[in-house]
């Protein structure tokens, strides 16, 4: 499913229309497409001070929630390498992460 389609009201008249528009007759809106984000933004902008810390204490929530379901996604992971791909790993990133090229500073 795209974007939802909001309608916007006409244009005060006289209108002078870009080349390739043409105003929508009158009694009648147009329709244009808005991401969702903008919606989300303009919707936020227009509470007042209290509703919108609300709002705000909601997203921060939202954001721990994320940082909550990444943690369990890690513990579930947690162990999943054997011990000699685990030692494999490890002697690839001292033969190789651990050189300095002085002349690439």
């Amino acid at each position: 499913m795209g974007p939802p389609l909001l309608p916007t009201t006409h244009l005060p008249q006289p209108f002078a229309p870009r080349q390739g528009h043409l105003p929508a007759p009158r009694g009648r809106c147009t329709l244009v497409v808005v991401n969702r984000l903008d919606t989300v933004v303009a919707d936020l902008r227009s509470l007042p001070p209290a509703k919108l810390e609300m709002a705000a204490d909601y997203i921060g929530r939202l954001k721990r929630i994320s940082e909550e379901e990444r943690q369990t996604v890690l513990a579930r992971t947690s162990g999943s390498l054997s011990r000699e791909d685990a030692d494999e790993m490890e002697k690839a990133i001292e033969e190789g992460c651990e050189r300095i090229d002085e002349r690439d500073w």
